[in-house]
């Protein structure tokens, strides 16, 4: 067999057999770093970071008076919390849309958090 369609037959068996998931984040990754934007594990508390991924979940949390949207974005490498203050609803912010975002990193109970974050809506393909 030449090496070009053994090399074909490895890729089309390790779509078919590895985890859904694993190779969608691997996918994230490579679009991610291929756009010029920061991988989220490489950031770290203090730092302004343009991140591209995708929203994992988005949950409107309305504490008395004080009203927030919650995000869980990923990029293929690690999760990170985005915050908008004082909104209960922003038009486009819905799981599982891809999104650029921009804005420093901090950290809340050891997880990294961007509080009001600029967004870009990006098409999900």
């Amino acid at each position: 067999m030449a090496p070009a369609a053994a090399g074909y037959f490895r890729r089309l068996t390790r779509k078919l057999t590895e985890d859904i998931d694993q190779l969608d984040a691997e996918e994230m990754a490579e679009t991610s770093e291929a756009s010029g934007a920061r991988r989220a594990c490489d950031c770290t508390r203090g730092e302004e970071v343009t991140m591209l991924g995708r929203l994992r979940s988005v949950e409107a949390c309305s504490k008395a008076a004080n009203a927030n949207i919650e995000a869980e974005f990923f990029d293929g490498t690690d999760t990170v919390t985005l915050v908008w203050i004082g909104r209960r609803k922003i038009a486009g912010i819905e799981t599982g849309k891809t999104v650029l975002v921009r804005g420093r990193v901090g950290e809340r109970d050891g997880r990294k958090i961007v509080y009001n974050p600029y967004y870009e809506l990006r098409d999900d393909s």
